[in-house]
């Protein structure tokens, strides 16, 4: 199973997952989801942002 790593790149970056939220338009609540590995689907597009915002590529936010 694939599992988001967003709170190391965060802490990594000494950021918040609020900052995230407000840094990628993506709601405070989905970031949220999306950091605890509740989501069950993610578009494109908000992986494009998360990536872009936390300046790092798709094998840095995800991983097995």
């Amino acid at each position: 199973m694939l599992r988001f790593y967003i709170d190391e790149l965060l802490q990594k970056k000494n950021k918040t997952r609020y900052w995230l939220s407000k840094e990628t338009g993506i709601s405070y609540p989905a970031i949220k989801k999306i950091a605890d590995n509740e989501t069950v689907s993610i578009s494109i597009e908000n992986l494009q942002k998360l990536c872009d915002a936390l300046e790092c590529d798709l094998n840095n936010l995800l991983r097995k």
